[in-house]
């Protein structure tokens, strides 16, 4: 079928040669026929009259006699304003009249609003929908307004789910949404979370931040403001806010409380709209010192040898969040000198640290871990850190550069320290490489401190005690700790994390159990009977020194 700038050519409504003259106006988002009749080449009245007939519609010159406001009264009038419609009633069908049937955003938002009624669209004028949108929404509102003065009030004009770019662009820019989302911000600093979630829900808009691991609610904005939020960010971002369908990522460098905050920013489609996740990657609140991470001292001494060797890989394991990056980023910071030369490829570059070179992985333009590894090793490096060994290519190159004299640090995902070789067999490496090249596999994971000021002593109960077999005597004089909550730690019971580690050396023993083919397991088993402490193990270390908790050992170990 024809579109309607075409129908309205063939009819005469408007010339080819003037069609020509528009199409490469620039203004791509505003559509050719609204752009026809804006620039007076197609009157409103004969637009109306093609399209009644096209699309078999009817016309509505005055409002119902019997018109009642109420069901509507939360949309927002500048929604309808910018896309010409008003919400009419009706029942079954809802009867909404629109000036432009072909805005398809009209009748999707009325579905969301309005979900399991028909829509029925029926056509008006421009101008009676306007005074029809002033006489029964925009005189109540202002009265609503004149009533109160608080934040939210602000906000109760701003829409939502059918926006178009450049209204959204304006609303994203209007005060009280700079300032909803700064606050959004400032308070997440505040608050020391990692992490700022932003999920949009069937009734309303989720903002939830990660604070010391775990997700806390922070707010709930009403719908209707969704888009302007998310908006809002996207253009602090530097994304592409007419995108909706495809997930984006972006950067935000701000100054918050003093601080530089780099928030490094995901968009992801959903069902009810864009969710957002927002990284917050503040370097004044992190160490890049190996003794702040929460080594016992045997481990920490041993693994500050291992990074001085000349060549070599050290792995460091555990799943997302657990830490990896920054131990990586004080093993460098410990070895960083001026006879190193240091060079980093990343995905994405977290922390720019003075004295190293650091690539990011950019894949859209072909710079991948692999490649990117091989033009690194030409640039003469004694020190290389991979973000993340995903596939056997990277893997290779990784011992190659290993073999040929370079220290090498990377990361992988894996439970344990025993099972990073195993996975790295299940890729392709070659066992003989993998014995020649590793020096030591480190996995780690965080647990929540206790809030010094509020954390009580307790002894659990004897079930719980023969259960969890702790190595260690637990009574009223040698009492476990378990959070309370105060204002503190804002009724967490916890304040800041610290790393549980696990670290296998690679021995010749090991190596020849590498080249045996055996297990995890197996070389799980040699490792503790060698010294090993393992993650539960030092967990429990940290409970009984009053540092965390034992459901916090258990929730991250498994224990």
């Amino acid at each position: 079928m024809a579109g309607i700038i075409e129908v309205m050519v063939e009819r005469g409504l408007i010339s080819a040669t003037d069609l020509k003259k528009i199409k490469p106006s620039g203004r791509e988002r505003e559509a050719l026929h609204r752009l026809a009749i804006r620039l007076g080449l197609v009157s409103e009245e004969d637009f109306l009259t093609l399209v009644a007939e096209e699309l078999n519609l009817r016309q509505i010159s005055e409002l119902p006699a019997d018109y009642d406001i109420a069901p509507f009264a939360d949309i927002s009038p500048l929604f309808l304003e910018e896309h010409r419609c008003f919400p009419l009633g009706g029942d079954p069908a809802l009867v909404v009249a629109v000036n432009d049937p072909y805005d398809h955003l009209v009748l999707e938002t009325f579905r969301q609003l309005f979900p399991g009624r028909r829509i029925e669209l029926i056509l008006a004028r421009e101008e009676k929908i306007g005074a029809w949108i002033k006489a029964s929404f925009i005189g109540a509102e202002s009265d609503a307004e004149s009533t109160g003065t608080d934040d939210s009030s602000e906000l109760d004009g701003v829409v939502g789910l059918g926006d178009d770019v450049d209204h959204l662009r304006d609303l994203a820019s209007e005060a009280p949404i700079i300032k909803l989302v700064n606050q959004f911000l400032t308070k997440a600093v505040e608050e020391g979370a990692s992490d700022i979630h932003i999920e949009p829900l069937a009734e309303n808009l989720q903002v939830r931040f990660r604070v010391d691991g775990v997700l806390r609610e922070h707010a709930t904005p009403p719908k209707h403001i969704q888009s302007s939020i998310i908006s809002r960010i996207k253009i602090m971002a530097r994304m592409d806010i007419a995108e909706r369908r495809l997930p984006q990522d972006g950067r935000i460098r701000i100054k918050i409380s003093g601080k530089d905050i780099d928030l490094r920013v995901s968009c992801l489609p959903t069902v009810y709209g864009e969710s957002v996740v927002m990284r917050i990657l503040d370097r004044t609140n992190i160490s890049f010192s190996l003794g702040s991470l929460g080594f016992p001292e045997a481990e920490r001494q041993a693994f500050e040898e291992m990074i001085r060797l000349p060549y070599g890989i050290i792995l460091v394991t555990g799943p997302t969040g657990s830490g990896k990056t920054t131990t990586l980023y004080a093993a460098l910071n410990t070895i960083n000198a001026i006879d190193k030369k240091i060079i980093t490829i990343e995905d994405p570059v977290e922390y720019e640290l003075d004295g190293i070179n650091q690539v990011q992985v950019n894949s859209k333009a072909g710079l991948g871990f692999a490649n990117g590894l091989r033009s690194i090793v030409r640039q003469d490096p004694d020190v290389i850190l991979i973000g993340e060994i995903r596939d056997r290519e990277t893997a290779d190159i990784a011992i190659q550069s290993a073999l040929t004299g370079h220290l090498v640090f990377s990361t992988l995902h894996t439970n344990d320290a025993a099972g990073a070789i195993t996975r790295l067999v299940e890729i392709g490496v070659e066992d003989y490489l993998l014995s020649s090249s590793l020096v030591a596999i480190m996995a780690q994971r965080l647990v929540r401190v206790l809030c010094p000021a509020c954390k009580e002593a307790f002894v659990p109960d004897a079930a719980v005690l023969q259960r969890l077999k702790l190595p260690f005597a637990v009574s009223e004089s040698e009492p476990v700790y378990r959070p309370k909550g105060c204002k503190e730690c804002s009724f967490s019971g916890f304040r800041g994390r610290v790393g549980i580690f696990e670290l296998l050396p690679v021995t010749d023993a090991v190596r020849s159990l590498i080249l045996d083919s055996q297990s995890s397991l197996v070389l799980r088993k040699h490792a503790v009977a060698n010294g090993m402490t393992l993650l539960r193990d030092d967990g429990w270390a940290k409970v009984k020194a009053g540092i965390t908790s034992l459901e916090e050992v258990v929730r991250v170990s498994g224990a």
